[in-house]
């Protein structure tokens, strides 16, 4: 069976995340999960990638037409915004670290990952009802996906307020932490765009319908639909915009020699003078 154009960047998601798996990989045992931070989460962004993609293109393969294959592959695609704004927190979490290792603001932190994987959550369990046979799961559905999308829309406007105050107080971030602030701060623009993407898409269409045709809905914010929108603006606006997020990030992981900044903490005292030994 040919493959259309959403079939086709789906198999292009696969090519593009393959290399980038591996690469996360790599990231997670040069940094570990416990003082990763957000790294584990690019992990977990790209398996989602690849393991949508592949869904995807076995769903335009098999026939008779499987709607389940089609259902977790775009359920993938909608539900991955959540590890990359995760992962962006996380980055931005390990920025404020002290030179001995200790996290600062532990709860304030952990307040914004339960508000992404609520997000998370409400995003799934509005999929899954709108996928239902039950209107009235549907419309709850609707209800709970447009809520999750406005949240990662919260996130990512607090992410910035985040790397803005980090900004400000520049003069007491680490050495290669500094680095790491400049690469999130490029990588912020094109996250909005993907944000502004998942809104968009959301609030074209009343429903996640995969096979009906009679939900489509021909309002100014149709060409943003997942399903039946224009393939060049996905293209643009969620494709590139995550690889280039996915890009920056794995740059700034394996060019940063992030874990020198625990290795001496004497040459900080200016900026933590109490982080070194006491008389």
């Amino acid at each position: 069976m040919t493959l259309d154009s959403h079939g086709i960047l789906a198999a292009v998601t696969i090519a593009m995340y393959v290399p980038f798996l591996l690469v996360s990989i790599k990231i997670v045992s040069k940094y570990g999960t416990a003082r990763g931070d957000g790294w584990i989460l690019l992990l977990v962004f790209c398996i989602i990638r690849v393991l949508g993609g592949a869904l995807l293109v076995a769903a335009e393969e098999v026939t008779p037409v499987n709607t389940s294959l089609y259902i977790g592959g775009y359920a993938l695609e909608a539900s991955g915004l959540s590890p990359l704004l995760l992962c962006t927190l996380g980055l931005l979490h390990s920025i404020f670290r002290t030179p001995d290792g200790f996290p600062r603001y532990q709860k304030p932190f952990r307040l914004l990952q339960l508000l992404g994987m609520i997000a998370l959550i409400l995003t799934i369990i509005g999929i899954s009802d709108e996928t239902s046979s039950t209107s009235d799961s549907s419309s709850s559905g609707n209800t709970m996906r447009r809520a999750g999308v406005i949240l990662f829309a919260v996130l990512y406007i607090i992410l910035v307020g985040i790397c803005a105050h980090q900004w400000t107080q520049i003069r007491t971030v680490m050495r290669y932490r500094k680095q790491l602030l400049k690469a999130v701060s490029i990588a912020l623009p094109f996250l909005a765009v993907r944000t502004l993407y998942s809104v968009l898409s959301t609030f074209s269409s009343s429903s996640f319908s995969i096979t009906s045709t009679s939900t489509t809905q021909t309002n100014d914010l149709s060409k943003f639909n997942l399903f039946t929108g224009e393939w060049q603006i996905y293209l643009v606006m969620d494709m590139l915009m995550e690889y280039a997020v996915v890009i920056i990030y794995s740059v700034a992981a394996l060019v940063l020699p992030l874990n020198e900044d625990y290795k001496s903490p004497d040459s900080y005292q200016e900026q933590y003078p109490l982080s070194g030994p006491q008389y």
